[in-house]
């Protein structure tokens, strides 16, 4: 949350000068706070342990959030009951005529199909282009930051020589945007991926900032110029062993599976990633999501326009 300063303090050019986030009494005072409406749209195969990873990042700020969990109509999870779905997750058609604060789309394990190919394809576009209406913010990870990519600005996606996986170094490209704000200017975060799409790509598009790439990774974090549409290439919401279950998934499937790197210490996995993760979406969270968002959501659309 901000530090709250007397308006006119000498100091304040210098906090704006090192991307420090404050406010004066008089905005203070008006806030509107509500509980922030953020829908998850879960495409992961195991979407218990996925949300397990995704409300331990949501709730570790001092913002209230209520999650509504959205899954796919046309295509239905193979490793999750459907009784389960049915209790705990809606469907596109079931919420589409309600507004939210924030959208966040999980990655899927689909990427080595073509957009098009993909069974629910057509539903995510769907989602996509409601989004650009009926919610203030989105942020996509992994193969759901490649598709929004293609989808909006026909981005294609690139199949790698070999997975990338493992835990890489990033460097921060932008550092006065608020979404990186107190990052290091070295920071790491896990990839697991078949596919890339060219940096080059994304910082030619006017309306794109690359915020931080890797020189491994390459690009790992970008956002639209709005700051409405964030893109994560990694998986920073990854806990301490999913790399490990993941490689040793494939080994087990007879893949010809590289270890992940920067990931083991001796037999060991150890943790480099869990601060960036908790600041990056902390960040989104209030900077990008809260800070700018309507109090009245019925607001959306107007700001939709304005932007």
């Amino acid at each position: 949350m901000p530090v709250t300063i007397p308006e006119h303090l000498p100091a304040a050019e210098a906090l704006k000068q090192e991307n420090i986030f404050f406010m004066t009494k008089d905005r203070a005072i008006h806030q509107d706070i509500r509980p922030l409406q953020v829908v998850l749209l879960n495409l992961m195969p195991d979407k218990i342990r996925t949300e397990q990873q995704f409300l331990r990042l949501l709730g570790n700020t001092a913002l209230q959030v209520e999650v509504t969990f959205l899954t796919t109509a046309s295509y239905e999870s193979k490793h999750t009951p459907r009784s389960y779905l049915q209790t705990f997750y809606e469907t596109f058609d079931e919420v589409k005529h309600r507004r939210f604060d924030a959208l966040i789309i999980t990655g899927s394990p689909v990427e080595t199909l073509e957009f098009e190919q993909v069974a629910y394809w057509d539903e995510l576009k769907r989602i996509l282009s409601w989004a650009k209406e009926q919610v203030y913010c989105s942020l996509y990870v992994c193969w759901a930051a490649q598709a929004a990519l293609y989808h909006a600005y026909g981005i294609q996606k690139h199949k790698l020589p070999a997975k990338l996986s493992g835990v890489y170094a990033h460097t921060v490209e932008q550092k006065h945007h608020p979404l990186v704000r107190g990052f290091d200017d070295c920071f790491w975060a896990p990839h697991s991926r078949h596919t890339t799409v060219s940096e080059a790509a994304v910082q030619a598009q006017q309306d794109l900032l690359v915020l931080a790439r890797s020189e491994e990774a390459g690009l790992y974090l970008a956002a639209s110029r709005d700051g409405r549409r964030v893109y994560v290439t990694g998986h920073s919401e990854y806990d301490e062993r999913t790399l490990d279950e993941e490689y040793r998934r494939d080994t087990d499937a007879g893949l010809d599976a590289l270890e992940p790197v920067h990931y083991y210490q001796g037999n060991q996995v150890q943790v480099t990633w869990r601060g960036h993760a908790h600041l990056l979406f902390s960040n989104w969270l209030n900077y990008l999501v809260y800070q700018n968002t309507p109090y009245h959501l019925e607001e959306l659309s107007n700001a939709s326009r304005h932007k």
